[in-house]
């Protein structure tokens, strides 16, 4: 437990990075509040639509707010099986908020995870950098600044939605690895066990990055009877057990309900607009003239959200496949997530935004390549690294789900705390190995594009949200 505890002090060669972040993501999520405070503070019966209805950034969901403001197992249990009870904590403590202050204190609560979360996000970084990487500490303080300077690494940390928890969990789970294979120990089952727990449980796809570091780490003893068994296939199955529970149990009756209620309204719309005609065509004959026929009104054609998917049942109904890719990477996966578009500004591809947005400026483009081969020189540089390769296969694993498979692919951007960090841990080899008479060169290129991100974008979600 001691040690727990210690990985979560804050040593004195962080306390000045550390005091920078918080202000920065108090600030950040001060403005949420700020925007959101009148609407949702006051008490409701029902806070379900209250949410979902009135909170649009980008195509974040508000899940996390309702379910710490009436608990439920709100999130799709298949894809955040452990979530809502994760959250069933924050929902004790809003409910004696609740009774102490008279109003919801459910934004309030769900910042401070997120600002929580965020800041340990940036400081396992940081040491990841320093201790695994070995870049000095201007340079890792650099390499924060530019990870925290990415559109969707800032708004993860201001919206109420999950990707936050999952981006701590993960670089977490980096660090572990990292130092692991420095002392050359192997994961314990224990350790594979909790970090699968939290981690899967708060996004399934994400636990199996925990898989990934533990083949890395113990490499054939990963293959060993007693370590398959006990922490990752008995895990794996009792998790999805539980989800399949929960749903069965929990979401099931809820779902049955709400269809019986939707179509019973919808029986009783029917029936009165049906006596509502009868009523005009009586009048109407009365007056010695005929009804008109009832119109045929046919529905308007949905918009395009998504490409086609490889099937229309279970999980490969969320796949993509006529989406372009090239497309995608160059404004959504490396644009979006990075700078925000001016154009369409956090909309939600759900309602207005369309899939593909091009920047209008070529300074944003620029912007984009350099970061791009900036990590592709670092990746070459760290080509012989175990670690580096433990935290391409969490990146690949991402690209394979969402590039090549299309989850999410129409709103990739969304997802992109979970993978960005590798961005920084790539460059951090790049910039240790250059020969120091240019470093100076390619670190004031970095000073400049993270000023540029932090001011551009920054200035948009202010703009957005005030």
């Amino acid at each position: 437990m001691r040690n727990i505890l210690r990985i979560f002090a804050i040593r004195r060669e962080e306390r000045m990075l550390a005091t920078v972040l918080l202000l920065l993501l108090l600030a950040l999520n001060a403005i949420v509040i700020a925007h959101y405070y009148s609407l949702f503070t006051p008490l409701q019966k029902y806070y379900w639509p209250l949410f979902i209805r009135n909170f649009h950034i980008s195509g974040f969901d508000p899940i996390t707010l309702s379910v710490v403001s009436d608990w439920s197992a709100g999130y799709n249990v298949f894809r955040h099986p452990l979530l809502a009870f994760f959250m069933y904590p924050a929902y004790l403590l809003n409910q004696a908020l609740m009774f102490i202050t008279g109003i919801n204190c459910a934004i309030f609560i769900v910042a401070a995870m997120q600002v929580s979360s965020a800041f340990y996000a940036d400081i396992f970084l940081y040491r990841i950098l320093r201790e695994i990487t070995l870049l000095d500490r201007f340079g890792s303080t650099l390499l924060v600044a530019l990870y925290q300077s990415f559109a969707f690494i800032m708004l993860a940390a201001m919206v109420p939605d999950h990707f936050i928890f999952s981006s701590m969990m993960l670089i977490l789970s980096l660090y572990v690895t990292g130092r692991r294979l420095a002392s050359r120990r192997p994961m314990k089952i224990w350790q594979t066990i909790v970090y699968f727990v939290f981690t899967a449980g708060t996004s399934l796809n994400n636990g199996l990055k925990v898989f990934l570091s533990a083949l890395f780490v113990n490499r054939r003893k990963f293959f060993h009877p007693a370590f398959l068994l006990l922490a990752v296939l008995l895990p794996s199955l009792l998790l999805w057990g539980i989800a399949r529970w929960e749903y069965r149990v929990l979401v099931y009756p809820t779902e049955q309900a709400r269809h019986k209620a939707k179509a019973k309204k919808e029986a009783a719309r029917k029936k009165a607009a049906e006596f509502a005609k009868a009523q005009r065509d009586s009048v109407i004959l009365a007056q010695g003239k005929t009804p008109e026929p009832a119109k045929n009104t046919k529905a308007k054609p949905k918009r395009k959200v998504a490409g086609a998917p490889i099937a229309k049942k279970g999980f490969l109904s969320w796949t993509d496949v006529t989406t372009p890719r090239w497309e995608s990477l160059v404004e959504n996966v490396f644009g979006e997530g990075i700078q925000l578009h001016k154009d369409y500004l956090l909309q939600d591809v759900l309602r207005k935004r369309p899939m593909i947005v091009h920047y209008t400026m070529a300074t944003n483009y620029i912007v984009e390549a350099i970061i791009v081969l900036l990590f592709i020189f670092g990746i070459l540089c760290g080509l012989r690294n175990t670690f580096l390769w433990s935290c391409m296969a969490y990146f690949l694993l991402d690209m394979t789900l969402h590039v090549g498979l299309g989850f999410g692919l129409n709103e990739a951007y969304i997802m992109t705390a979970h993978w960005a960090y590798v961005i920084p841990i790539a460059m951090a080899f790049f910039l240790r190995l250059i020969n120091p008479q240019f470093a100076w060169i390619f670190r004031s290129i970095i000073i400049i594009i993270t000023s540029f991100l932090f001011g551009w974008n920054i200035t948009l979600v202010c703009q957005f949200l005030t």
